[in-house]
């Protein structure tokens, strides 16, 4: 099966580096976009490395999508204390605005035109709200529930493959992949957080498109 192939190249390490760090929150945004697609990427083909089946590079991308909830999730649980919340919504907005556009740039590929951004921002404000209901710690990251919730969600993207023992993933997410996203996005924002290299001045205006949460209490989104 052809891997699902990752765009997104509009994105350098300029961003992280050079004499005058820092950028607006909504160009950080941008930036970790291209980290956590990455991330959510390399994570689903350990799965397939794992002997976990895709039925199709479809399906390879529901569970893409998967990881991207959880992964915007984890910026906004991990910004939410360290960033004001006009600077946090404006963190988080970007940050799925862009996901949105790399999903909908490789889901034309597969599925050919049509709208496929409005469910993956519909995705991240339904997998938001439950996984606020999980606990969080701020020095050691989601409690164990919130990585079993991951991986139910996965779980049943690839459950229909019982031949080769797809219903177990869950067990491989909670275990293994989740803690390993949260490390990685974890250092992540850490490195972004303790360069000072967000401009934290409050925004202006924010896009008219885009659901703006409620400290802790939403994600980026459009309206439904």
């Amino acid at each position: 099966m052809a891997r699902v192939r990752v765009k997104g190249r509009f994105l350098r390490t300029k961003w992280w580096s050079g004499t005058d760090k820092t950028r607006t929150a909504a160009e950080q945004g941008s930036a970790l976009a291209f980290i956590a697609w990455r991330v959510a990427h390399e994570t689903a083909i350990t799965l397939h490395g794992e002997d976990f089946v895709y039925r199709d590079d479809g399906q390879r991308l529901d569970v893409i999508a998967e990881f991207l909830a959880f992964i915007v999730h984890l910026v906004d649980r991990i910004a939410y204390e360290q960033l004001p919340e006009e600077i946090r919504n404006e963190l988080i907005n970007a940050l799925g605005s862009k996901l949105a556009e790399h999903m909908e740039d490789n889901r034309m590929d597969w599925q050919g035109p049509g709208d496929h951004r409005t469910p993956l921002i519909n995705l991240f404000n339904q997998r938001f709200g439950e996984y606020a209901e999980e606990g969080f710690d701020t020095d050691s990251g989601p409690k164990y529930s919130m990585y079993r919730h991951v991986g139910h969600c996965v779980q049943e993207h690839m459950s229909d493959d019982q031949e080769h023992g797809n219903r177990w993933v869950i067990d491989q997410v909670m275990d293994v992949e989740g803690p390993e996203i949260y490390k990685k996005i974890d250092n992540a924002m850490q490195n972004l957080l303790d360069t000072g290299s967000i401009d934290l001045t409050p925004p202006t205006e924010l896009e008219d498109d885009v659901y703006v949460p409620k400290p802790g209490q939403g994600v980026v989104g459009e309206e439904t």
